[in-house]
């Protein structure tokens, strides 16, 4: 892995004094505190990934705007993948305003926690959904299986509008329901502008080998193509389950042996570069 060049796509930060964290509490032990760049530097630079995508963790306008004032300050972070309410009225203006501002490569709503799995068909976040496809910005999705048919719906209405499925689509894999997740990921990986995160694995089971991701890895590899799946570490909430070091060795010690190493550097970089289209929307790297 030292010849291949890694850029993390999936990361967080966050300072549970900002208060808009409401997913984190005290029982969550090692993640229930603060995690800035110092924290994830040394990991970083021991396993030579030479920067990051930095992905919200909380609904909310103001944290993206903290998560850019780290990416001002940090070198490595390539990019903020932030968040705005696509529900709202003042979504176009607020959009226009963090576009005039370096460092914001995506947003991401956080579907798994909206009860409503139409919630993203709904007309006024449709209209805003299009404002995205003016700016060419990517769409973040951390769904699961329950939101499926609504982003089918989504794609099939707004066809150029580019997505990424967070942690494949979070299939519980300590229930071994391996065979619904895998049509599933089929009917996703049919569009082409759909792409895939190998991220968060760790969360998916309750206890597990580093082999037990491998039917997972391999299914996603032969649906979407090396060119549209990419690696994240989903660190810190990976240290509730292991280490980045087991995030990083999880995707490499599973992926198809039948890949070149050019494959392989799509996967650990070249394919985030290029989604996020980073050359364009940020500092050269």
């Amino acid at each position: 892995m030292n010849s291949i060049h890694i850029i993390d796509s999936h990361q967080h930060f966050w300072k549970l004094d900002r208060g808009d964290y409401g997913w984190l509490t005290k029982d969550m032990g090692i993640l229930f505190q603060d995690y800035f760049p110092e924290d994830l530097k040394p990991s970083l630079e021991k396993h030579a990934v030479s920067g990051t995508v930095l992905v919200q963790a909380a609904p909310t306008y103001e944290e993206t705007r903290y998560l850019l004032s780290l990416y001002q300050k940090v070198k490595w972070i390539y990019g903020v993948v932030g968040w705005l309410d696509l529900s709202s009225s003042a979504f176009s203006e607020q959009l226009d305003s963090l576009m005039k501002q370096q460092g914001i490569i995506g947003l991401r709503p956080m579907l798994q926690d909206i009860e409503d799995s139409a919630w993203i068909l709904q007309e006024q976040v449709m209209e805003n959904l299009r404002r995205l496809t003016s700016y060419n910005l990517p769409l973040d999705l951390l769904i699961t299986e329950r939101h499926i048919p609504s982003i089918e719906a989504v794609l099939e209405r707004l066809p150029t509008l580019r997505v990424v499925i967070d942690h494949i689509a979070k299939p519980v894999i300590s229930k071994k329901e391996f065979s619904k997740w895998e049509a599933d990921m089929n009917k996703l990986a049919k569009n082409p502008t759909i792409c895939c995160k190998l991220s968060g694995f760790m969360t998916l089971a309750d206890s597990w080998k580093t082999a037990d991701f491998k039917p997972y890895i391999h299914h996603i590899v032969q649906a979407f193509g090396s060119s549209r799946v990419m690696f994240g570490s989903d660190w810190p909430v990976c240290l509730s389950g292991g280490s980045y070091q087991k995030a990083i060795q999880i995707v490499t010690d599973n992926l198809p042996n039948t890949l070149s190493g050019g494959e392989r550097e799509q996967i650990f970089s070249i394919n985030a570069k290029t989604f996020y289209l980073l050359k364009e929307r940020m500092r050269k790297i």
